[in-house]
C-alpha cells in the first residue's frame, strides 16, 4: 500500500510503499477513510517528536477514521465492518507508531471509539484531536451556564472549543491576531472579538483557555478576573514568561490540558452527530496530503485539513 511517511527533520513528507498490515493479538486492522492534518504532525516533521517515534521513516498522521477490516486474536468488541476513530495520543499510531497517512493502519481494540450514526468519516477524524482535545479544555475550565470566557486563538481547535463552550451556556471573548476569523466566530456566537485578551481585562472573565501558546499566557494571567482560572493547552513555544506578581496578588490559577479521554471523543462526537458543531472543515486527497503537510508548515491553512481516502 501507498504510505505518506516522515523521512527526516525539515525534509518533506515522502508517498512510499509499504506492506500492509496485519492484526495481531488486541489489535484490529483499520481501513482508513479519512485522516486529518494537525500541527503535531508539522512538529514531528521538525523533529520536536523525534525522540517518541518507534522508527524512521515512519508513517505519520493521527487523526484516524476508518472501518476495520480484520480482527485479531482476543478482540470480542469489535468486528469487520465496524466504523471507528482511533483517540490520539502521544505515542500512539501517528506519534509512536504508524499512523494514518495510508490505506490501513494497526488499531488496539481498547483504544478505539464507534462513530455514531449521522458523522462523516471526515468529521470523525476531525474528532479524535481538535474534537477531543477542545472539549477536554472546556470540561477541565469548569465552563458552565453564564460563564465568561475568554479564548485565546481562533485556529482549528479554538474555533471548535468556543463553540463548545457556547453550547453549554458561556459567554464567549475570543482574541485572534488572523482579523479574517472574526466574522466566523461572531456568526457562531462570540460576544466580541481583539487581537489580544488583554483588551477585555474589564469584562471579568472567570476563565481563559489559550489555545495559541506564544507568549499569550502571561496576557491571559493579565485579563483573567481576581480568582480566576487559565487553562493552557496550546504550545507554540516550550517555555514562556508569566507575571508571577499578578499571579500571587490575584490567585489565579493555571492549569495545563492535554490531549483527551474516551468520554470526551464520545461527547464531541454527539455534538457532531447532533449538527451543532462546525469544525471548519477542508478535504484533500490522498495524493494532497504532502502538499496539505507543506501548506500547514508556512500557516496557509485555516480551519483544519482532513484527507479522504
Amino acid at each position: 500500500m501507498r504510505a505518506w511517511q516522515f523521512v527526516a527533520v525539515g525534509k518533506s513528507l515522502e508517498c512510499r510503499e509499504v506492506p500492509e498490515p496485519r492484526a495481531g493479538t488486541g489489535e484490529v486492522v483499520i481501513e482508513v477513510r479519512a485522516a486529518g492534518l494537525c500541527h503535531t504532525d508539522v512538529g514531528t516533521m521538525e523533529g520536536a517528536l523525534e525522540g517518541l517515534l518507534d522508527h524512521v521513516p515512519m508513517t505519520i498522521g493521527h487523526e484516524i477514521a476508518g472501518v476495520v477490516s480484520e480482527v485479531g486474536s482476543g478482540v470480542s468488541k469489535w468486528t469487520v465492518g465496524d466504523e471507528v476513530v482511533i483517540p490520539a495520543v502521544m505515542g500512539g499510531a501517528g506519534s509512536g507508531r504508524d499512523g494514518g497517512f495510508a490505506g490501513k493502519v494497526i488499531g488496539l481494540a481498547d483504544e478505539l471509539v464507534a462513530i455514531p450514526d449521522g458523522v462523516s468519516f471526515a468529521e470523525a477524524a476531525a474528532a479524535t484531536d481538535a474534537g477531543m482535545t477542545s472539549y477536554k479544555a472546556v470540561r477541565v475550565a469548569g465552563v458552565g451556564e453564564g460563564t465568561k470566557l475568554g479564548v485565546v486563538g481562533l485556529g482549528g481547535l479554538g474555533m471548535v472549543g468556543a463553540q463548545i463552550a457556547l453550547l453549554k451556556g458561556a459567554e464567549v471573548y475570543a482574541a485572534e491576531l488572523k482579523e479574517e476569523v472574526w466574522d466566523k466566530a461572531k456568526a457562531v456566537g462570540v460576544t466580541a472579538c481583539a487581537r489580544s485578551i488583554t483588551e477585555f481585562a474589564d469584562v471579568g472573565l472567570d476563565v481563559i483557555i489559550d489555545f495559541a501558546g506564544a507568549d499569550t499566557t502571561k496576557d491571559a494571567v493579565e485579563a483573567v478576573r481576581p480568582g480566576g482560572r487559565v487553562v493552557q493547552i496550546g504550545v507554540f513555544r516550550a517555555t514562556g514568561e508569566l507575571p508571577v506578581l499578578t499571579l500571587v496578588m490575584k490567585e489565579v490559577q493555571v492549569l495545563g490540558s492535554n490531549s483527551g479521554r474516551h468520554e470526551d471523543v464520545s461527547g464531541y462526537l454527539e455534538l457532531v452527530a447532533a449538527g451543532k458543531i462546525d469544525a471548519g472543515l477542508r478535504t484533500i486527497s490522498f495524493d494532497e496530503i504532502g502538499e496539505g503537510m507543506d501548506r500547514l508548515r508556512r500557516g496557509e491553512v485555516a480551519g483544519r485539513l482532513v484527507a479522504l481516502l
